[in-house]
């Protein structure tokens, strides 16, 4: 997709563009490999859903068709040496969810880049949707009720007038965030 490599931001949006993309990468990345109907019987998704997902991730370049495949149990698809790093940290990412009991699919589209790009200090709405640009305020407003719902993100409402609500990451959403960077 790019010549360049994504920053760690960057990253975190391609990946959440599909919702099976960090689950399918993690699952390449484990199994170094995998076919098609592995995947799909893996995650229950369907034939187009993972026939989309797979084409995502080959124009992003992390994903390509295993070259020697003909035998049954040789995989269909590989990482690409620019995906091994990415399959690395959806792994981690995925540890991460499974230990915080979070679903795939339970956070908005937004949630990973917002985690990643959060820090313990208490942020205002504006600051946030900066960092996240070109996230829309709607968006941006759904994504911080879900995370806060999922304990990831805590609000506090400064006493003044009118009031300001601020965020900070939670223990939960800072272990997140751990995961994302490492």
């Amino acid at each position: 997709m790019e010549s360049t490599p994504p920053s760690p931001a960057q990253l975190l949006r391609m990946l959440e563009a599909n919702r099976w993309a960090i689950p399918v990468l993690a699952l390449l990345s484990r199994e170094q490999g995998s076919r098609f109907a592995v995947i799909a019987r893996a995650f229950s998704l369907s034939h187009n859903s993972l026939t989309r997902c797979l084409a995502w991730l080959k124009e992003c370049g992390w994903v390509v068709p295993n070259p020697g495949h003909g035998h049954p149990l040789r995989p269909e698809y590989l990482l690409s040496e620019a995906g091994r790093p990415v399959g690395a940290l959806c792994e981690r990412i995925e540890a991460m969810r499974t230990r915080l009991k979070l679903a795939t699919g339970e956070l908005p589209r937004w949630s990973l880049p917002l985690v990643g790009g959060m820090g313990t200090e208490w942020s205002r709405f504006g600051e946030i949707q900066a960092r996240l640009a070109p996230v829309t305020p709607r968006a941006l407003s759904t994504t911080l009720k879900a995370v806060i719902d999922a304990e990831l993100v805590r609000r506090r409402l400064e006493d003044r007038y009118p009031p300001l609500p601020l965020y900070a990451l939670t223990g939960k959403g800072q272990d997140l965030a751990g995961a994302l960077t490492s």
